[in-house]
Parts: C-alpha cells; sequence; structure tokens
C-alpha cells in the first residue's frame, strides 16, 4: 500500500481536479479523512428505504440481459467514447455528465450521434461507476427489478454515492441502500463479484471496510457481514480471499472473473512474481474448499498479467490486467494496452466466450490509477428478463448413454416452452429436440449418445407465455456449448502394458463393494481412481506402488448415484478405462 500512497503524492498534479480522482484516495483526499472519519456518511434519498426487501431476492450476474449501461463522463474521454461507440449498439447507455451539450460533441467530431443515449445530470467526484454504481437484483429471481447501494468505501466521495438514487429515480425502481444500523455496510463494485445463483466473491477487504477505525460508522464481523448481504442480494454463499500484496486497492475485479455459473477467469503471472503466489493460493483455496452453485468444481481459464515495460507491480509498474472486463449483452469490452500480449489475452477472451463480440479497448490512460474497462462502468439489469441458467456438460467418456441436458428457466409471464438445439458440426443446421418441465421450472432433453472423439455443440432457446424469447449462451446460434466424447480401452487389455493387465470389475453393475483386479509382471507406480460421466474424480482407490503378481482392489458404490462411471488406471506411460455400472 506505501507504493500506491507514494505513487499518489507524486501524481498530486495530475489529480488536482475534484473530478479525475484515482481509484485509491488522492493526495488531497489522504489529507481530508483525519476530519472526515468522525462522520457518519449517508447517501439515503427521500425514496430509499433502508430496510432489507420483504421479498425475497436475487442478484443478477453480469453476463444476464441488461437494459442499460452507465458511465461518468469526466477522466478518461478517450476510453468513454469506445465505451459508448460499442455500448449503444448493445442497449441504452446512460450518461452520467452535467455538460451533456460538450459530451455530445465529441461523440460527433468521432463519428457516433445520440441514439440510444441518455444524459443524466446527476452531481458526481469521479469515473469510478463499478464501485459507487447501483446492483440489480430481481424479487422472485425474475418479478421485478430494483436496486441495492452499499455506502461507498471512499469517505471524500459523497456525490459519487448519489449516483444510484438518482438512477433510480430516472428509471422509478425502488433503491434500498445499507446506510442505517443494524444493516450499515461499506461495499465496493471492484470488489465483487456473483453468479446470480446465492454465490459471490470478494476479497478480504470487506472486512477492513466494516471496522470503526474505518471511519463510516459500521462495525461488523463476518457472519453479520453475510446476514446483510443474504437479507439485501439473496447471497447464500460469501467467499472471501486473502488480499494481494501489491494490488493497494484490493479490488478483485483486477485478477479474476466469473465468465458464467461454472467458470473464472484468473489472471496469471510468471512463477514466483509479484501477486502470482497469492493468486494461485485464494485459486486453490477456492477449489478445494468451495464448488459452483450446481455441485460441481469450478472450470479455471488462465489469462496472463503482463508487465509495465519490464516492471511489475511489485515494483513500480502499474497494474496492467486482462480481467478487468466487462459483458455488455453479446459484447465484451477487454483492456488492452498496445503490447505484445493483448493478442494473445483477446484470443483467450473469444475463445472462452464463443459468440461474443470481443472488442479491445486501449486503457493505457486509467491503468496508472488502478482502475480500467470494468472499473469505469455499470450494468442495469433487464426490466422483464428470461433467465435461463444451465449446467454445461463437459468433456465425457460416455458412448452407450443419451447425455441429459438439464436447465432451468424463468420469466415472470410464465415459460411457453424450452428447447435444445445441438450438432456435431456447426457448419450444418442443428438439430432440435423439445425440453420437459420435469418438475417446477425444471427442464431437460437427451443428446443421443455419440461416438468415441465426437465434439457436440449446443445451445438452450425458451419462449416466455408473453411471446419474450431468450437464448443461452446470450449469443447462440453464433455461440454455444460444447463437450468432447472421449476415446476408451476395452475392460481385458492383454497387452495393456509390458507389465501389466487388467481384468473386469465385478460385480457388473455394481451396488457396493466392487473388487477391481489387477495384476503386474513387475513392480509399478500406479494409481487407481472412479470418475463419472464428466471425467470428474467420484473417488481415489488406490495410489501407490503396485507389487509383482496379481492384487485385488476395493471399492463401496453403496452411496452412489446410479449411472455410468469409469474405473481409470494410471501408470507411468499411459491411462486406461473399465466401464462400470451402478444399480
Amino acid at each position: 500500500m506505501a507504493k500506491y500512497f507514494l505513487f499518489a503524492l507524486l501524481l498530486a498534479a495530475q489529480w488536482a481536479s475534484s473530478q479525475d480522482l484515482p481509484n485509491y484516495y488522492s493526495p488531497q483526499e489522504l489529507l481530508q479523512l483525519p476530519d472526515l472519519q468522525q462522520s457518519i456518511f449517508e447517501n439515503r434519498s427521500a425514496n430509499a428505504l433502508t430496510s432489507p426487501p420483504a421479498l425475497p431476492v436475487r442478484t443478477a450476474a453480469e453476463w444476464e440481459e441488461m437494459q442499460g449501461y452507465l458511465i461518468t463522463w469526466t477522466s478518461f474521454p478517450s476510453m468513454l467514447r469506445e465505451i459508448v461507440r460499442f455500448g449503444k449498439q448493445e442497449c441504452r447507455m446512460y450518461i452520467v455528465t452535467n455538460n451533456a451539450s460538450s459530451v455530445i460533441s465529441d461523440l460527433q467530431n468521432n463519428g457516433m450521434d445520440t441514439t440510444n443515449i441518455t444524459f443524466l445530470n446527476l452531481p458526481y467526484n469521479s469515473v469510478w461507476m463499478r464501485d459507487y454504481g447501483q446492483n440489480s437484483v430481481y424479487y422472485n429471481d425474475v418479478d421485478s427489478l430494483a436496486f441495492v447501494d452499499w455506502i461507498y468505501n471512499r469517505l471524500t466521495r459523497k456525490k459519487d454515492d448519489t449516483i444510484p438514487a438518482g438512477v433510480a429515480r430516472h428509471l422509478g425502481l425502488t433503491l434500498y441502500t445499507t446506510t442505517d444500523a443494524p444493516y450499515n455496510l461499506v461495499n465496493t463494485g471492484g470488489n465483487w463479484m456473483t453468479d446470480g445463483l446465492g454465490t459471490a466473491f470478494a476479497s478480504k477487504l470487506i472486512f477492513d471496510d466494516n471496522v470503526t477505525s474505518a471511519g463510516f460508522g459500521t462495525n461488523h464481523n463476518e457472519a453479520e457481514i453475510d446476514s446483510i448481504m443474504k437479507k439485501f442480494m439473496g447471497i447464500d454463499r460469501y467467499i472471501k480471499m486473502e488480499k494481494l500484496p501489491y494490488d493497494g486497492i484490493h479490488h478483485i475485479d483486477m485478477h479474476m472473473k466469473l465468465l458464467d455459473e461454472e467458470t473464472l477467469l484468473v489472471g496469471e503471472y510468471p512463477a514466483g512474481i509479484a501477486d502470482g503466489p497469492q493468486i494461485e493460493a485464494n485459486i486453490q483455496y477456492v477449489l478445494s474448499g468451495f464448488q459452483t452453485s450446481f455441485g460441481t468444481p469450478y472450470r479455471i481459464i488462465r489469462i496472463p498479467m503482463p508487465d509495465d515495460n519490464g516492471q511489475w507491480p511489485s515494483g513500480n509498474g502499474d497494474y496492467l490486467t486482462y480481467t478487468n472486463a466487462s459483458f455488455i449483452n453479446k459484447t465484451i469490452i477487454v483492456p488492452t494496452y498496445n503490447i505484445p500480449e493483448d493478442s494473445t489475452a483477446l484470443r483467450i477472451w473469444r475463445e472462452s466466450c464463443p459468440g461474443y463480440k470481443v472488442v479491445g479497448i486501449n486503457s493505457t490512460s486509467s491503468i496508472p490509477a488502478s482502475g480500467a474497462l470494468h472499473c469505469i462502468t455499470h450494468e442495469i439489469g433487464a426490466a422483464e428478463p428470461l433467465w435461463i441458467t444451465h449446467q454445461r456438460l463437459r468433456d465425457t467418456y460416455e458412448t452407450q448413454s443419451d447425455y441429459m441436458v438439464t436447465a432451468r428457466a424463468y420469466h415472470r409471464a410464465g415459460i411457453d416452452s424450452v428447447a435444445l438445439y445441438y450438432t456435431t458440426d456447426t457448419n450444418v443446421a442443428y438439430q432440435r429436440l423439445p425440453m420437459y418441465d420435469v418438475f417446477g421450472d425444471h427442464y431437460e432433453a437427451y443428446i443421443p449418445a455419440k461416438p468415441a472423439g465426437t465434439e457436440v455443440f449446443y445451445y438452450l432457446h425458451a419462449y416466455a407465455k408473453d411471446g419474450k424469447q431468450q437464448v443461452r449462451p446470450i449469443t447462440a446460434p453464433e455461440g454455444f456449448y460444447q463437450f468432447k466424447v472421449l476415446g476408451t480401452t476395452a475392460a481385458h487389455t492383454e497387452n495393456a502394458s509390458p507389465a501389466l493387465e487388467i481384468f473386469h470389475p465385478f460385480p457388473n453393475p455394481s451396488k457396493g463393494i466392487t473388487c477391481l483386479p489387477v495384476s503386474t509382471s513387475q513392480a509399478q507406480a500406479i494409481s487407481i481412481d472412479c470418475v463419472n460421466v464428466l471425467g470428474e474424480q467420484v473417488s481415489l482407490l488406490f495410489e501407490g506402488t503396485q507389487p509383482t503378481g496379481k492384487s485385488q482392489y476395493f471399492m463401496n458404490t453403496e452411496h452412489f448415484s446410479s449411472g455410468v462411471y469409469f474405473i481409470r488406471y494410471k501408470t507411468n506411460g499411459a491411462t486406461y478405462i473399465q466401464r462400470l455400472i451402478v444399480k
């Protein structure tokens, strides 16, 4: 943190204007803090509610359908105009400004008109809309939209923290604010992400901001913080990770991002560099202690954290990041820095999010202030969303049984029908399968079994009773989910290895103790585990040295769910698979 304090002092002249503030406290603000820390911060408006919603609420994920996108027009205009250029093609852009005519002139000079743009004349201090902006929540999952606003964790920027009230007034929406005890809570949007299903992530900055010494008039332990988030935002599970040593603002959007309910995009430094070790420790903490809302392990995709002209944040380098990106319906805007790593980062984004228009926006002007595109933008959820959530199918060894696809679909008017479209070749037409409502807005269909080596592409299409339609992923059919059917090895392989012979497990089908005979002509290292049709480990049966001769290993399938499983044998040079049915 000392680095950022000194850096702020060196840039005092640059941040002299009250509206050109960095994402951290400027030198002028640091001088004001001793006086401000004796007052209780208020951001309420006459129409804001300071008690929790009476009905259950769900906080929307960033990749869900949105009606609007919000920025404050002040610092970094070259970035703001590019955000507007691409954002207005996807939804209505809301621009907070006290000088609309100047913004209009800037846009016109850069080839843009005011179509799909609304100007909001509201007071403001800074550009960091993500941190002080409102959060979109829905009563009863999808019934109607409301906003939730926390106390902004910048004591000196009280105008910023009134903007959610102004946006709510303009849209005629209810605003809930966490400003009054016992529900007073400080939080910041850059240190927040949610999967739309009740799980949220943050760094432990959330603890630092809610103790008496922080000066906001709040003092909450973890259980109290979790309770407030549950009541106001429907968060059932709030995962907090250690702060990073060299990220002075401690916002998780600087190094990670949820791409969907199951996928985390994680910034990666070279081994041992800067915040790399702590980021990896945090990710391993998540992987070892938590599963997705579907009960499966998180998918991790790595993306580089580049150096700043040879310098890292642990030295004098700026915190260059590609995770500080934003969804705008079918477009994703990604920060770039005019460096070779930009092309790698954009490729990773495009491969990870098929069908999206992935656009790089030069963020070299904002990154010295510890923020990029996600930091200066905020979404406004759709007024009447058709919400589809789906646990994607992963690569499988199954070649005999059909592949069950499940989804949940909700709309306030009710769901008329849901369909599954699939193909094994994206150059030919998708085949349509009706999905059946098996219980309470939960739908399922079966893709026919395919031979090993097949790649399957699919998407979902839902129709509401009022005529609204929606697809998942939102970019379908150009975007899609996909999985591969992997190859298997026969149950008994005479020459599976010069030193290994695998016999049929018995009994098969199984429901209880199952024997796995193995014979080897010479001692060797082997591991034996059981995986499900998604390739996820269900049980580790043995790991060590297999002695010469025949051995028998045992597993108990008594508590396994019925279905197909695979016994996987790994030696130093090969992997062998056996199919096992559990009754």
